[in-house]
């Protein structure tokens, strides 16, 4: 089955097809609402899967205390440098065998910011702000650092601790 054929089978015409990339290309600059549920992320992209399995703790609000078991299936990518994935609204890479967890919502106009292994460093792709390790403004238009959160290997790296 071609690409045409499997879009007609679900029933899409080409103008309805439009019509869903020109609002998305409106809307690629929303802020951190339009993000995914935090608990329910959604699977397939660097979200770790439906549900909490292998998390404990707070991942929102100014509290910010969890635990990722890196040996469940939804985190352990995370052994592996140059991997990332996000948790609630924080992403986690693995920063050539440094953990780094800084808030993923652009300073800029709220678009999910991502971690690039080659550079070492993490991008806004909507208008390529780029940030350090550390969260601060490599390259702007991003006004100010991303939050940086504290980490911490524990259980002879098999869990990571993400505190505010």
């Amino acid at each position: 089955m071609n690409r045409g054929e499997f879009l007609k089978n679900l029933g899409l015409s080409s103008k309805a097809l439009m019509a869903v990339y020109c609002l998305g290309a409106v809307t690629a600059c929303g802020g951190s609402e339009d993000d995914p549920d935090p608990v329910n992320p959604d699977p397939g992209t660097n979200n770790p899967g439906t549900g909490t399995a292998g998390l404990t703790g707070t991942t929102s609000g100014t509290s910010i205390d969890f635990t990722v078991d890196l040996t469940h299936a939804n985190y352990a990518k995370l052994k592996t440098q140059g991997e990332f994935l996000y948790v609630a609204n924080i992403i986690i890479a693995n920063a050539k065998g440094t953990m780094v967890a800084l808030s993923k919502v652009c300073t800029h106009e709220g678009s999910t910011v991502q971690y690039r292994s080659a550079e070492n460093d993490f991008l806004c792709p909507n208008h390529l702000s780029e940030f350090a390790l550390d969260g601060s403004v490599e390259k702007s238009p991003a006004p100010s650092a991303l939050k940086a959160f504290k980490t911490e290997l524990t259980n002879s790296g098999n869990s990571l601790k993400v505190t505010a």
